[in-house]
């Protein structure tokens, strides 16, 4: 398994940043995927993501309706699209995979064991 995240930047707060991963190795519709995100001397915490029935979605309450997970079969590509950015979101951005986590336990990173390098995402104020 591979995934391989990219589209992170400078941006100024109240703009738009849209994340891929490129996964191999994964099958989505059976995988659950998901974006994580670790912002210095702090715990990665889960952002968003697509469960294991491949059609459900879940976010984390601080990227609620700014955040959008979804996917593209056909490209094995997972995308964050995140607007209205703050400075609370500056953070590396990781994407990840888990062929065996349960709903209740999507945003706990240590039931993924696929995980790509990180994106750095930096919002100014």
């Amino acid at each position: 398994v591979q995934l391989q995240a990219s589209g992170g930047g400078l941006v100024q707060a109240g703009g738009s940043l849209r994340l891929s991963c490129a996964a191999s190795g994964v099958t989505f519709s059976t995988w659950a995927v998901g974006w994580f995100r670790q912002a210095p001397g702090q715990e990665r915490e889960y952002v968003a993501g697509i469960g294991r029935s491949g059609t459900n979605t879940y976010y984390a309450d601080s990227v609620k309706g700014r955040f959008t997970v979804s996917r593209d079969t056909a490209k094995n590509t997972l995308y964050l699209q995140m607007n209205s950015l703050r400075p609370e979101d500056t953070a590396v951005y990781h994407c990840a995979a888990s062929r065996s986590v349960i709903t209740s336990s999507l945003a706990d990173p240590k039931y993924y064991h696929n995980w790509g390098q990180g994106t750095q995402v930096t919002v100014s104020s």
